[in-house]
């Protein structure tokens, strides 16, 4: 009988070609998935796609409005922004999967064991992600980066140890939810160890709602990137990254707004493009869960 209710446990996130389907049926995440695709093909193929070399400069192209040669014009250092932004995309979507990797590390297993054990533990761990979380994000950053020092590495340290907490959260209400299935009690009443069945059974079925939060962490994340980059505690000289450029160009804008709105106009389509696939997963799964109650 146990083993009949173990076998017929659900997972959170439904078999791919379901899934499929109903996400494909989305037409605004599947253009928001296309259009993130190219950027990511644009970045892995920025050497052999940037029309000029993105260090180079030139004091006779200063500030140069857009041309032939240079679609997006020259920045003060009379370098092509267009070639900048492509190899800039490398920067910026590495060091969102870097942070919200370091979330994932941190937020998963705390969210797991406080979900999962209740009593004192989760009591502990959920008054300090409550402390965390009273602060806002990007100022607490910015509090952590100016103790470890101004670089790439520690602005996504800062902010995967930011939204760690969100993760927990996340984890831990799906957690309290999946715990109490009849399938968990008769894992528990066939003998099986508290590890085998958070591994086993919890957290297949914490995926669905993890996913769809990380999804959007990712924007958020270069989002947060961008903003440290763009106060000069990011990615540091010679590097760029989207925001780093947004920062160097913006007191330009008046002279040649081009460089400045480029950079803008990448950071929030990359940034809405995230967003709209995570609501896309989220509804994909929200409605594989309703045909399957």
């Amino acid at each position: 009988m146990s083993a009949s209710i173990l076998s017929a446990a659900p997972v959170a996130l439904p078999p791919s070609s379901n899934f499929l389907q109903r996400f494909c049926r989305n037409r605004t995440a599947v253009v928001s998935a296309v259009l993130l695709l190219a950027i990511v093909i644009v970045a892995i193929a920025a050497p052999w796609l940037a029309p000029h070399d993105p260090a180079k400069s030139s004091l006779r192209a200063i500030m140069r409005p857009p041309t032939w040669l240079h679609p997006f014009g020259t920045d003060d250092l009379g370098r092509d922004v267009l070639s900048r932004l492509m190899f800039a995309s490398r920067l910026s979507l590495v060091a969102s999967v870097q942070a919200v990797a370091i979330a994932l590390v941190i937020g998963l297993p705390l969210g797991l064991i406080s979900g999962y054990l209740r009593g004192w533990v989760d009591t502990i761990i959920m008054r300090l992600n409550d402390a965390l979380m009273s602060f806002p994000a990007l100022i607490l950053a910015v509090v952590i980066v100016g103790l470890l020092g101004p670089s790439l590495t520690n602005a996504m340290t800062a902010i995967g140890l930011v939204y760690a907490p969100r993760i927990m959260r996340v984890v831990r209400g799906s957690t309290l939810s999946v715990r109490e299935e009849v399938y968990i009690v008769a894992a528990r009443a066939t003998g099986c160890s508290d590890a085998r069945i958070v591994a086993r059974h919890v957290l297949p079925n914490v995926t669905g709602p993890l996913v769809v939060q990380a999804t959007v962490l990712m924007g958020q994340a270069l989002l947060a990137e961008a903003g440290l980059s763009f106060l000069g505690l990011g990615v540091q000289p010679p590097q760029a990254s989207w925001g780093a450029m947004l920062g160097t160009a913006f007191p330009y804008m008046a002279e040649s707004p081009v460089p400045t709105i480029a950079s803008g106009v990448v950071i929030s389509v990359t940034v809405l493009c995230f967003n709209l696939i995570g609501d896309g997963i989220r509804d994909s799964v929200g409605r594989m869960r309703r045909a399957g109650d």
